[in-house]
């Protein structure tokens, strides 16, 4: 293995890292509506399961109210039992035509909550760096046994340290950001 492979597959492994981050940061519900909160509510439609936006169009008419507009009249009550038994802390309404999801606002303690899953989930992408680095450090030890000149290695276990410095910065941006939002009342 050459040095540019192992940093290469430690970069991708760190960006998988950041980007699953923030794909569950998106269903941490910061007190705003957003259709992001129906990931992973499925429902029975013609036959097979599909999201919620498989079977309606969901929207966001303003910041506390998520607004789904099922394509057949004759699914409001499956989608309302979806929504019911997915426990994503939201009750339905509907009028007959469409179904309104009203976002309560956040208290303190479920804004302190949030932060707390939050920096949870940041722990979590720090570990997947941490060990992308550990794989590449093992990497170039092994390179160097298999004849990769010894300042060669230790190079490239420096440039894998500011790789994951680079990463590790991203996510505290991306994470200051998120609780900003939370705790924004």
């Amino acid at each position: 293995m050459d040095t540019t492979m192992i940093l290469d597959d430690a970069s991708r492994r760190m960006q998988k890292a950041l980007d699953h981050f923030e794909e569950e940061l998106l269903n941490v519900r910061a007190g705003k509506a957003s259709p992001n909160a129906l990931n992973g509510v499925m429902v029975e439609y013609f036959g097979s399961q599909v999201p919620v936006s498989g079977a309606a169009s969901v929207t966001v008419p303003d910041a506390r109210t998520i607004l789904i507009q099922p394509w057949d009249k004759n699914m409001i009550r499956p989608l309302e039992k979806a929504i019911i038994d997915a426990n994503i802390g939201l009750t339905p309404s509907n009028n007959g035509e469409t179904i309104r999801l009203s976002i309560p606002p956040l208290t303190e303690d479920r804004r302190k909550e949030l932060v707390k899953q939050v920096r949870g989930e940041a722990e979590t992408a720090r570990i997947s760096l941490r060990n992308a680095r550990r794989d590449a450090v093992e990497g170039f030890k092994k390179a160097q046994k298999e004849g990769m000149p010894e300042d060669e290695a230790k190079d490239g276990e420096a440039r894998t340290q500011k790789l994951v410095d680079k990463y590790t910065k991203k996510l505290d941006e991306i994470l200051d950001k998120k609780e900003k939002e939370i705790m924004t009342v």
